[in-house]
């Protein structure tokens, strides 16, 4: 099935990025490389390191694999820290923003999902269904519920940029469930 939905998102994710100086950047949970292939090809990107806790095997890049629990960064490592689609699959989201925030000097740059109801959860756990486990990715549901991911964020030291919801990820008939995604981008204001 062709979708629209990752280039859709590669565009905003290009959009933000442009202005921003990063040179460096951590990748976390870069998956088959899509989002890496891309973003590592702007200008004035020196670096990009993508990480994730298994290789797929189709990747457009090879990520840096860990175990999941502490990314093998030094505290400050990146000028830019940004994960697409990810956090929601991790065993504890708050945790794993918390250590991609240690990896940035800079910017904090989420992508994922919101819900408010019981049907928006139940939806983005079908979606998620269908979107990943084809490729063997296990799926938890631990969306962010309104904006607690956003508030733990900007309660440790992160200025907001950038919060865009809905995000139009989607065109024709799944256009509805843009109410589910959002992104944004943070500034470090403290060590």
């Amino acid at each position: 099935m062709i979708t629209h939905y990752r280039p859709r998102i590669r565009a905003h994710l290009e959009a933000l990025l442009r202005p921003l100086e990063a040179p460096e950047i951590l990748d976390f949970g870069a998956g088959d490389g899509y989002f890496a292939s891309h973003i590592g090809a702007l200008p004035g990107v020196r670096r990009l390191c993508p990480v994730d806790v298994v290789q797929r095997e189709h990747s457009l890049v090879v990520p840096q694999l860990y175990d999941g629990r502490r990314l093998p960064f030094d505290d400050a490592s990146f000028d830019l820290a940004y994960a697409v689609d990810v956090l929601h699959h991790c065993p504890d989201p708050l945790h794993a923003i918390d250590d991609m925030a240690r990896c940035s000097r800079r910017f904090l740059l989420i992508k994922d999902h919101t819900y408010r109801s019981a049907l928006g959860r139940w939806t983005l756990a079908v979606l998620d269904e269908l979107g990943n486990r084809r490729f063997g990715i296990p799926s938890p549901y631990l969306y962010q519920k309104g904006w607690s991911w956003v508030e733990h964020i900007e309660a440790r030291g992160w200025r907001r940029l950038v919060l865009e919801h809905p995000m139009a990820c989607h065109a024709g008939p799944l256009a509805v469930t843009n109410t589910l995604q959002w992104i944004g981008l943070w500034e470090r204001t403290r060590p």
